[in-house]
């Protein structure tokens, strides 16, 4: 089968970029206080996705199934964000409307052209498809596939996808939020999961296999019938990295239920003898909209673009400072129709959206995920043993070395409540055993950078101590300045 037109190909290989500063023009009036008594000395440089090599960050690129974003006006803002993989859903429905027939043409635009920027999608297998009875429905929280005859049209057709777009796809994740639908149990879902496992393995030896975005956490009702039938299958090494959603109003109430998940998750693949499995975040945002406006998760508190920027930070940063993998929900807003689960609006987006789906602009969160894309990358090293020391129990801290220069960077927020609109930051000590040849502040909303005051921190051996640093309710960096790619 021919992969890809040649006019297709010379779209996506010779696309322009969007230029950067272009991508970095929120909306006006959102600001947030510079310290007291810091001295700006320079901006945190946004990378493009081709400048980092790697890291563990993913952008959502979902619902492009049901065309409720449009890929073609927001692809030229993914190179400039700086995430290096792209969450897709592959749209059965959308593939074959006609039995036995397949159009392609919709993921040729988008696949290889994400890749050819050096954004690596990975794809959802999803959803149903009515043409066939019993095939399920091509929605969210929709039934899976359940007649053998739909069952054999859907086997088709993840043969179909991942020989077409193996060579830009290692990863494949089998379903979204199955949980959502209570007919969908988690035993019938492993079945179906299996199935769907050992058809991509046929093909793509190498793939990675993920499973199963589950909307709760930790879902152990639904989670512990999957895994049982997994265990009696011998089927637990299909399964290399479990995402799972989950949304909290403070993102840092999340990781109780989190643990819990992965205590159930490695109990089985502990007993079976192999490696653990890997867990990712699979979709996780905050809206920017009251609301009255928004639909979907934490639509029932009100929100703005500055809260939405602040509740981002926080989850992707209490992820990575747990050495757990992300995705950020969303590229754009979705706007669903009617007949989904829901319809409306979904705020989530980094982009705001025209009522046409084309791109207005830029939000706040982009430029803040920019930040965080640009600075944490594979070259900075957790130190998951190397806590620092903080005055406010409520501060939440992560510690970081650079791998060429052996720098230090901690991450700090205020963990209390939900990102608020306003918040007196909190005068915090900190102590760290790490080397800061030329600390810095750096604000990760703003992307701003400041010098610390001489007489608000000292040295004593390898620990440092910084006084009545300013911590706000969403993550602020104390850096050595070398760790950092800056524009002065």
């Amino acid at each position: 089968m021919k992969f890809l037109s040649p006019f297709l190909l010379s779209i996506s290989l010779f696309s322009v970029e969007l230029p950067t500063a272009a991508a970095q023009n929120p909306a006006p009036g959102l600001t947030v206080s510079a310290p007291k008594g810091f001295r700006e000395v320079a901006q945190l440089r946004p990378r493009s996705t081709k400048e980092i090599k790697s890291s563990t960050w993913s952008i959502g690129g979902e619902t492009l199934d049901r065309d409720y974003t449009d890929y073609q006006s927001y692809r030229h803002y993914l190179g400039p964000l700086g995430a290096k993989r792209i969450r897709l859903q592959g749209g059965w429905s959308k593939c074959e409307k006609v039995k036995g027939q397949y159009d392609f043409a919709w993921l040729d635009a988008v696949i290889p052209d994400a890749y050819s920027r050096g954004v690596s999608p990975w794809v959802e297998l999803s959803y149903g498809n009515p043409i066939y009875p019993g095939g399920g429905e091509p929605k969210l929280g929709g039934r899976i596939p359940t007649s053998e005859e739909a069952l054999t049209a859907w086997d088709n057709w993840v043969r179909a996808m991942v020989n077409r777009y193996k060579n830009q796809v290692t990863e494949w994740e089998i379903w979204n939020e199955p949980d959502l639908n209570k007919l969908n149990t988690g035993e019938e879902v492993a079945v179906f999961y299996i199935r769907t496992a050992k058809l991509v393995k046929a093909i793509q030896p190498n793939a990675k296999l993920i499973a199963l975005g589950v909307a709760g956490v930790p879902a152990t009702a639904f989670m512990r019938p999957f895994l049982d039938h997994l265990k009696k299958e011998n089927a637990l090494d299909l399964v290399d990295i479990l995402t799972y959603h989950g949304y909290a109003p403070n993102p840092d109430t999340s990781y109780p239920k989190i643990e819990e998940m992965r205590k159930l998750v490695w109990s089985y693949n502990r007993s079976a003898g192999r490696p653990k499995i890997t867990f990712m975040q699979g979709e996780n945002g905050a809206p920017s909209t009251a609301s009255a406006v928004t639909i979907g998760a934490l639509r029932q508190y009100d929100w703005t673009e500055l809260s939405q920027a602040k509740w981002d930070l926080r989850r992707m940063l209490a992820d990575h400072g747990r050495g757990i993998a992300t995705n950020l929900f969303t590229i754009s807003d979705i706007h669903y129709a009617a007949g989904d689960h829901m319809t409306g609006v979904n705020t989530k987006g980094l982009l705001k959206t025209n009522p046409d789906k084309t791109i207005e602009r830029p939000k706040l969160a982009y430029k803040a995920a920019q930040h965080v894309f640009s600075t944490f990358d594979d070259q900075l090293e957790l130190l998951d043993q190397a806590k620092p020391t903080v005055s406010q129990a409520t501060v939440s801290a992560f510690q970081y070395r650079q791998r060429k220069n052996s720098g230090s960077l901690v991450t700090l927020w205020s963990a209390e409540a939900r990102p608020a609109e306003t918040y007196e930051p909190k005068p915090t000590d900190v102590t760290i055993k790490g080397k800061f040849d030329q600390p810095v502040f750096v604000d990760l909303v703003s992307g701003k950078v400041f010098e610390i005051p001489k007489n608000q921190w000292k040295k004593s051996g390898d620990s440092y101590t910084f006084t009545a640093i300013p911590v706000p309710d969403y993550p602020v960096l104390i850096a050595d300045q070398a760790t950092l790619t800056l524009i002065k």
